[in-house]
């Protein structure tokens, strides 16, 4: 439940944010998307295919999407979420994946690598214990389109927390 509350208070400061603000089309079937395709170890299930269609039709419309992705622990919603991550490095955005803990932004960045890597995506983990000099880089990264994907915790929502062109948040 307060989980909810808490994304329910980030689509609605998102909207505030957002307004008036161009929204992005993604593309959904560029390179990033297709090596992706390809890197999967898996094939994603009927509902999981579904979901990740639902999501990539509401990034390719010419609006602000908010979408929300729900299911129990171990039904794939990761899975459909990193091809949001493509779309949006596709469409050359950036994309902020936070996490609930540290524990699980890191079980996130160790798991999604070879995903990411395998789909050419840049991407850095920052979480409150990331070392001052590690977090310098991948916020310069990040502040200058070099990274992709920045995976991470609440720290995400720090204030020297700034994207080149984010178009994505997780």
């Amino acid at each position: 439940e307060e989980l909810l509350l808490l994304q329910l208070h980030l689509m609605m400061e998102l909207e505030e944010r957002t307004a008036g603000a161009e929204p992005v089309a993604h593309v959904v079937d560029g390179p990033r998307m297709q090596a992706l395709a390809a890197a999967l170890p898996f094939e994603l299930t009927d509902e999981q295919a579904q979901a990740r269609d639902e999501l990539l039709a509401a990034l390719a419309a010419p609006r602000v999407a908010n979408h929300l992705l729900l299911g129990d622990v171990g039904t794939g919603k990761t899975a459909v979420a990193v091809h949001a991550l493509a779309a949006a490095a596709d469409s050359g955005g950036q994309a902020l994946f936070m996490a609930p803990t540290e524990v699980l932004a890191r079980q996130h960045a160790e798991g999604l690598a070879p995903l990411l890597e395998g789909a050419g995506l840049r991407f850095a983990l920052l979480t409150g214990s990331t070392p001052a000099i590690d977090r310098a880089e991948a916020l310069a990264a990040l502040a200058a389109g070099e990274l992709d994907v920045l995976i991470g915790t609440h720290a995400l929502l720090e204030p020297d927390v700034a994207p080149a062109r984010m178009t994505l948040a997780i």
